[in-house]
């Protein structure tokens, strides 16, 4: 019995260790919680562009890394996409913007 308890103790740990390594994030992986902060910050950088009249919300591609946003696409006017730029850096959580809108 006492062997078994070790070996069950030994399992359980071994098991909350993965677990807690395999959620963590790495320089090039995102962990759970990180995936679903730059899911929101997304959302809000599209909401904030769509409620821009200028801006073509639909021509404007959003992605989100650990806090980096990189904006792509194509719009009418240079300033549309400084504005697009300006808009994403408003944004709670953003840490930097790399805009790389290209203009018709």
């Amino acid at each position: 019995m006492n062997v078994t308890k070790r070996v069950a103790t030994a399992f359980f740990t071994a098991a909350v260790a993965f677990t807690v390594v395999g959620c963590s994030s790495t320089p090039t992986r995102e962990s759970a919680g990180e995936y679903v902060d730059d899911s929101v910050i997304t959302a809000k950088v599209k909401g904030a562009i769509f409620n821009e009249p200028n801006l073509k919300a639909s021509e404007i591609n959003v992605e989100t890394y650990k806090g980096d946003v990189q904006l792509s696409g194509f719009v009418a006017q240079p300033q549309d996409a400084k504005q697009a730029a300006d808009v994403a850096r408003g944004i709670k959580g953003v840490t930097s913007v790399k805009n790389d809108i290209r203009v018709k």
